[in-house]
């Protein structure tokens, strides 16, 4: 999920995993997969370094789960 500003500077989270494009036109348009869209005031960039941190984040989270997760199996045996 990240969080995103509208033409008018309500903001807004979105599930990122379910946009389809973006598009410049010239603010960023953003259709998702089931065709609704949003247009909001940050660029494409901003938006795919928004995307890129969530995923790194969810990743580090998942590392360390798994990390944790082994060491506890470890234990038991």
């Amino acid at each position: 999920m990240i969080k995103l500003t509208k033409l008018n500077k309500e903001p807004f989270i979105i599930n990122c995993g379910q946009i389809e494009r973006i598009e410049l036109i010239p603010e960023s348009k953003i259709i998702m997969m089931n065709k609704d869209y949003y247009v909001v005031r940050e660029s494409a960039e901003e938006i795919v370094q928004k995307i890129i941190d969530y995923n790194a984040k969810i990743y580090e989270w998942h590392q360390k789960m798994s990390i944790e997760h082994n060491g506890e199996e470890n234990l038991l045996w």
